[in-house]
């Protein structure tokens, strides 16, 4: 296939064993910052996907809650295909790091009393969230916690 533009296009899908955790790219600025980019990959690509409520939930906890953890998150935002998150980083060039800040923030979600922003008002479809299905979501990454690191 030719080499496409967008990183994960070139990514064979039926190659890769979620969940893991991979850096997808690096991009730096002309002033030198760099933004580290993700691939949380929850669910087996073609296989299985989040479903949408559970999804979104997750993202709105994911958004809120990993910045307790890191200054630098420039953005945590679903795959259209539902089965991972893309997760963009300044600066931060640990994937440890990156690995225990994903692995405390999910640890919050279960602990987590409600989706924040879940309303009419910060929320453009409020209606479609699920706090336990996030929870069973994250409960599910967590179990894997040591095959994070393997892609393949």
């Amino acid at each position: 296939m030719p080499k496409m533009n967008v990183e994960s296009f070139n990514l064979d899908h039926t190659k890769v064993k979620a969940p893991y955790v991979r850096l997808v790219g690096v991009t730096e600025g002309p002033k030198g910052d760099k933004i580290y980019k993700y691939d949380i990959r929850l669910k087996q690509p073609n296989k299985e996907h989040m479903k949408m409520p559970a999804l979104h939930s997750l993202e709105h906890l994911m958004a809120e809650l990993s910045r307790n953890h890191h200054e630098h998150i420039i953005d945590i935002g679903p795959m259209g295909c539902q089965t991972g998150f893309y997760l963009a980083v300044l600066n931060d060039d640990s994937y440890e790091g990156i690995l225990d800040l994903l692995e405390k923030t999910l640890k919050d979600v279960l602990e987590a009393e409600e989706v924040p922003a879940c309303n009419e008002v910060q929320c453009g479809w409020a209606a479609s969230h699920s706090l336990e299905g996030a929870k069973e979501l994250a409960r599910e990454m967590l179990e894997k916690r040591d095959e994070w690191t393997e892609v393949f």
